[in-house]
């Protein structure tokens, strides 16, 4: 057997295939994925993405920063600071020597100043070819100063993170970079400037537990392992096998740790889109979630509703519930020309029953926050029907508190029958989740429009409703309870949940009468699409004139509305 015969086995592959498929002069790799062999220019023209299984291989910081920066752009920063053996750790010496030999770097990490999309920032790589990118003083270092030059001159940072965890060979001064590190990140992100960190495979240890998930908008690229523990260490810890997708970005994803999973070929258009989006641009029209006006569910929605006008309330309550009307999230793909949904709460998950993002109108750039009822069964069951959990309320402040730092506007889609109540929702604090959102929608420095585009329940919708300019479709409801609740509780009938709904006063003219709606958006015998060009028509008006408000003033007239709410309907009696 020649030699040729012999490599070409060791790669697990039948020689004749193999030999027809790749001429004699071309390397081949082997993906770590679905074990097969591909052709190295191949795989680089991929980006390193394997063509079969769609495996992200590792990149070195230096190529990933040639796949992100603009071309001739790239301003290095500290490349000269070299890690040296300052505890006299045994085998250290030879480990660095060795390290630099093979990445041909002084360390683990490539900072620098370079444009993106003709967008100035400050970069981080890390780099898995040095020492598996472990965090020691240098890496430590070079991102702290990066964080704080980027201070200086004013710029957003980009980071991509990949690691081992900090490096032990410089004991315990390695763990005092995740607290250096992070204290430059909090000034950085203080003075209102953006942090976008892109998860690579892996990212654990101490990188995980400080900057790697310190960002403003957190990406991942496909089954990126990110974790604090390796995997090795928790079976080890717990005496149990992981399961599948343990640690992975899917699993953060699900979780409410990351906000997108984003491939590599689109990465750098969405970094891109991003950034315009945190500078308060629109992107263009070619941006990755640009929307592209099109029906987007079929040609529902397409023809006039044919639904008589409502005789009652309760006529009104029926309508809410009709899986015939638009939801939330279809009156944002009409109604907005792009929208970048975000996930998570960064605490345990991400909430489909609350859709959240960055939304642009024209030129106007807003966060958007929806609750999503579905409007297939299977959706609806994914969705909760729209019934939030904790999770959901505290994603949306979490977005809420993202828009004020970038002084951008909220705008608001409530339609939920009420927040979830079940044993979890309370274990995780329903209440306090709710209460929170009350607490920061009263106070937040940014113009806030909601609308009640259909049922509005409750604390469950009032939790993303304390705004500026309440606004309710004509079609919608909004209520203390619902009417079959309110009839059981009262009259212990649920059948007379029509005389409840008539009592309550839920209906938009009733409560646009008593002050406590600032107006009403006829939505009756429209279609989907027009339904979302008028309200959002409505939305852009008010977030204009509130826009020239001064913060402070602009809280203390959000105040003063919700204070005189049932004031006057107050009578004393001596």
């Amino acid at each position: 057997m020649s030699k040729r015969e012999k490599s070409l086995n060791a790669l697990e592959g039948p020689v004749t295939e193999v030999a027809a498929e790749f001429p004699e002069r071309h390397v081949l790799v082997k993906c770590p994925g679905c074990r097969r062999v591909i052709d190295a220019d191949k795989l680089e023209a991929n980006l390193e993405v394997c063509p079969r299984c769609g495996r992200h291989l590792r990149v070195s910081g230096r190529k990933r920063m040639k796949m992100t920066v603009d071309p001739g752009t790239f301003e290095e920063w500290d490349a000269d600071l070299a890690a040296t053996d300052f505890l006299e750790f045994p085998g250290y010496p030879q480990k660095l020597e060795a390290a630099r030999e093979k990445s041909h770097e002084n360390d683990a990490v490539v900072c620098g100043r370079g444009k993106i999309g003709g967008h100035d920032c400050v970069f981080f790589f890390m780099d898995a070819d040095f020492m598996m990118g472990s965090m020691g003083s240098v890496v430590g270092e070079k991102v702290t100063r990066a964080f704080e030059r980027a201070l200086e001159l004013a710029l957003p940072v980009v980071g991509f993170t990949v690691s081992g965890g900090a490096r032990m060979q410089e004991g315990t001064t390695s763990l005092m970079q995740m607290a250096k590190i992070s204290a430059a990140v909090r000034r950085h992100g203080e003075a209102g400037l953006p942090y976008l960190c892109v998860l690579t495979d892996p990212t654990t240890g101490g990188v995980t537990a400080s900057f790697a998930m310190e960002g403003d908008v957190t990406l991942a690229e496909p089954g990126a392992l990110v974790g604090f523990a390796g995997p090795r260490v928790i079976e080890q810890t717990t005496h149990k096998r992981l399961p599948a997708g343990f640690q992975r970005s899917e699993f953060l994803l699900e979780h409410g740790f990351c906000d997108l999973i984003v491939e590599r070929k689109d990465l750098r258009a969405t970094l891109v889109e991003l950034l315009a989006l945190h500078e308060g641009a629109a992107p263009g029209a070619d941006a990755p979630h640009a929307l592209s006006h099109e029906e987007p569910r079929g040609k529902r929605g397409n023809r006039p509703k044919r639904t008589p006008v409502p005789q009652s309330a309760y006529d009104i309550v029926k309508l809410t519930r009709s899986t015939e009307r638009a939801t939330a999230l279809e009156l944002i793909e009409r109604g907005l020309d792009g929208f970048v949904e975000l996930h998570g709460d960064r605490l345990f998950a991400d909430d489909p029953a609350i859709v959240a993002g960055i939304g642009w109108k024209g030129d106007e750039v807003l966060t958007v926050i929806a609750i999503e009822r579905g409007n297939s069964t299977k959706e609806r069951v994914r969705r909760n029907f729209g019934m939030a959990h904790p999770e959901g309320y505290r994603k949306a402040l979490r977005l809420m508190r993202q828009a004020e730092k970038f002084g951008r506007p909220v705008l608001c889609l409530v339609d939920t029958s009420g927040a979830y109540c079940g044993i979890g929702a309370e274990e995780r604090g329903q209440g306090e989740a709710i209460a929170s959102n009350l607490v920061a929608m009263s106070g937040l420095k940014v113009p806030i429009v909601s609308v009640i585009v259909g049922e509005g329940g409750s604390g469950g919708a009032l939790g993303l409703a304390v705004a500026d300019r309440v606004y309710m479709l004509k079609s919608a409801a909004y209520s203390v309870v619902s009417p079959e609740g309110c009839a059981s509780i009262i009259w212990k009938d649920a059948k007379r949940a029509d005389e409840a709904a008539e009592a309550l006063r839920i209906t938009a003219s009733d409560l646009a009468r008593l002050g406590l709606v600032d107006g009403v958006i006829d939505d009756l015998g429209l279609t989907h699409t027009e339904i979302a060009h008028d309200l959002m028509r409505e939305a852009e008006g008010a977030l204009a004139t509130l826009g020239s408000v001064p913060a402070d003033e602009l809280v203390a007239r959000r105040y003063d509305k919700f204070r005189k709410m049932g004031e006057d309907r107050i009578c004393s009696r001596s």
